[in-house]
């Protein structure tokens, strides 16, 4: 009997230490009242994690699976003009939020896309057409100027009556893949201009770049005898040596020249000879009517 006596005795001791070390730990977080609040912002923050996202313009970007992040085509371009005068004039919607970058999700500036300061602010045509024209990279909208806007080189059927066989005409390359290097390199711009043009800007080129890029220092070399096989392989974008159904042809190749029709609606892209260089207009992959919404003029569509 003695014993259970004293085995109550030693639980009632250890739940009287057990109530004072709480009340020690409840002056104790009286004591930092700050310190308490901020921890707890702290968890708070980490357990939701809160964090800055792309919003609204979703322009040049793609869902990775967990957010909706910057393509490499976002940033591909330059600024028109310096980037510090765009970063000052678009500025980053918080001090944390950065500028757009491939891969990252940072929220692309306001004064970009909308006259508005509000996450569901929405997009102000004005505001986009002056950021595309000026600071297209700083706003993380390269892909939607005229030099990276353009369909690329589709796979094509086609049927070989002769032979009563069917082909493919398929891309060199794959478009996506393309990397920063290779719109620079010898050895594949002139096949990523004809092939895979939005990649490297080349829409505005009709299919034709020079296969070295400092070719305009010197523009003597165009008429230079010993020089003439050198520019007619690398230089014939600068040297006006590209071939016919290219860029540097006075008229557009693939356009429809059978229409009757005496007028045609305006074109709603600037870049439709470019396209229309690399098959546009007779590419059975794009229909008729996308033909006519974008090109109608060039494509001599009724």
């Amino acid at each position: 009997m003695n014993g259970k006596i004293e085995e109550k005795q030693m639980n009632k001791e250890s739940d009287e230490e057990i109530i004072e070390y709480k009340r020690a730990n409840v002056r104790g977080l009286n004591h930092h009242p700050t310190m308490s609040f901020t921890s707890l912002l702290i968890t708070v923050l980490l357990v939701s994690g809160v964090a800055s996202d792309i919003k609204v313009d979703f322009n040049c970007t793609s869902y990775d699976g967990t957010a909706f992040v910057y393509t490499p085509a976002a940033v591909a371009c330059e600024d028109a003009i310096p980037t510090p005068s765009c970063q000052a004039l678009y500025k980053e919607n918080t001090e944390d939020d950065g500028w757009p970058t491939a891969g990252l999700k940072s929220p692309r500036p306001f004064a970009c896309y909308t006259t508005g300061t509000a996450d569901t602010a929405p997009i102000v045509q004005d505001m986009k057409t002056a950021s595309l024209a000026n600071c297209a990279k700083t706003c993380g909208l390269c892909c939607q100027t005229d030099a990276y806007n353009c369909p690329n080189v589709n796979c094509t059927f086609f049927h070989i009556l002769a032979f009563n066989d069917n082909y493919f005409s398929v891309p060199r390359l794959n478009c996506n893949t393309i990397t920063k290097s290779q719109c620079t390199s010898v050895a594949w711009r002139t096949i990523i201009a004809q092939d895979c043009p939005s990649a490297c800007g080349f829409c505005n080129e009709g299919g034709c770049v020079d296969a070295v890029t400092n070719c305009g220092n010197d523009l003597s070399i165009c008429n230079t005898v010993g020089m003439q096989e050198f520019v007619n392989t690398y230089c014939q974008r600068t040297c006006g040596r590209c071939p016919s159904t290219t860029g540097s042809a006075t008229t557009v190749a693939g356009a429809t020249t059978g229409s009757s029709c005496t007028s045609f609606a305006a074109d709603s892209s600037s870049s439709c000879a470019a396209w229309a260089a690399n098959g546009f207009c007779t590419n059975n992959f794009y229909t008729e009517a996308q033909r006519r919404a974008r090109c109608a003029t060039t494509c001599r569509l009724c």
